[in-house]
């Protein structure tokens, strides 16, 4: 390659080799290779190919691929994998036809991604971390719960921090060889989730205490606001803060032609974890211990109009609402008021009256 040229370069990344599609400005392939997927393999790659605009798929090793083309001063995109559904629905699909679709596409058709920080990162890690151990516990406490019940009985409700130590004696006798050693494991994933929460708490308070201002929403505890700001990072990439519903995937999706537009599920693009804590918040807020406030009121609205989803479009609705109003009070650092559209439609008919 020579020094003077302008190089477009597609990079479909795999877990072991890497496809590398290298276009001249004239959009012909001048080189096609295959290295693999270290650092040091791209820096020895990359390292004296002069400056020039590389695209890549994310992935698993989006993140260190792209810092390491960066450091060496290439322009890096990372591109959308929900968006590219030329590569997708390619019926001759291979590694090699899609690093040359990416060096090929233009930049606004990748739909560009941005990584967060090191240590963004390594703080939602302890988010996942504690995510992962929830699940299992589930899975855990279900297996006991219905192994039990195929017998006939049935164990007491409650709580899943109590579980282990509530449900032993009323096990049937020939299942405590199977399900005591299963209890086990749950008592210790109760501890090792409470000390995730306690780090949590730590993390709000001292790195990220825009947190507080979240958590006045009834509803939004640490996990989920430091979820909230740590999937955004940056709430100023946002137009309005409108735009957080659809990026969340939490608006319904469109298959509009013509006189033809039904009514569709939501779409669930965007960062599923949160997705799920928004609408676990919204469950709350409409629930028997949730406070009174706008957005409650909003959604019971909704939930009355009758329909057997009629309920679900409240949550999601609400939880869409939520997202709005979780980064307006970041980006703005307004305090939280429970009534604030109630209280402006009331002076608004004072002072028409």
């Amino acid at each position: 390659m020579s020094n003077n040229s302008i190089f477009f370069i597609g990079i479909d990344l795999g877990d072991k080799n890497s496809v590398v599609i290298v276009l001249d400005q004239d959009g012909e392939v001048i080189e096609e290779s295959r290295i693999t997927s270290t650092k040091n393999s791209f820096n020895r790659k990359f390292k004296d190919v002069p400056s020039c605009r590389i695209a890549m798929e994310v992935g698993v090793h989006s993140r260190w691929a792209s810092q390491t083309l960066k450091d060496l001063g290439h322009e890096v995109i990372v591109a959308d994998a929900r968006k590219l559904r030329l590569i997708y629905k390619n019926p001759r699909k291979d590694d090699r036809v899609d690093a040359e679709y990416l060096a090929r596409l233009d930049p606004k058709l990748l739909s560009p991604i941005f990584h967060r920080s090191q240590e963004a990162q390594a703080h939602l890690a302890v988010l996942r971390s504690r995510n992962i151990l929830v699940r299992t516990r589930t899975m855990l406490i279900n297996h006991v719960r219905s192994t039990v019940k195929s017998t006939g009985a049935r164990l007491p409700s409650c709580s899943t921090t109590s579980f282990h130590k509530q449900v032993p004696e009323f096990i049937p006798q020939d299942l405590l060889p199977a399900l005591t050693p299963v209890l086990d494991p749950i008592a210790t994933l109760t501890q090792q989730i409470f000390a995730y929460d306690y780090q949590i708490e730590k993390l709000c308070q001292v790195h990220y205490p825009e947190t507080k201002l979240l958590q006045k929403v009834s509803g939004v505890g640490h996990l989920t606001s430091l979820a909230f700001v740590l999937t955004l990072e940056d709430p100023r990439r946002f137009r309005k803060s409108r735009e957080v519903g659809p990026c969340l995937g939490l608006v319904p999706r469109q298959d509009q032609s013509g006189e033809h537009d039904p009514q569709l599920h939501i779409t669930r693009t965007g960062n599923g974890y949160l997705h799920r804590l928004l609408v676990h918040s919204a469950h709350y807020i409409l629930g028997p211990f949730g406070e009174d406030s706008d957005l409650r009121r909003w959604g019971l609205k909704i939930a009355e109009r009758g329909g057997k989803n009629a309920k679900k479009r409240a949550v999601v609705g609400l939880a869409r609402k939520l997202a709005v109003l979780l980064h307006r009070l970041w980006i703005t650092g307004e305090i939280y008021e429970p009534f604030y559209t109630s209280r402006n439609a009331v002076a608004v008919e004072s002072v028409g009256s």
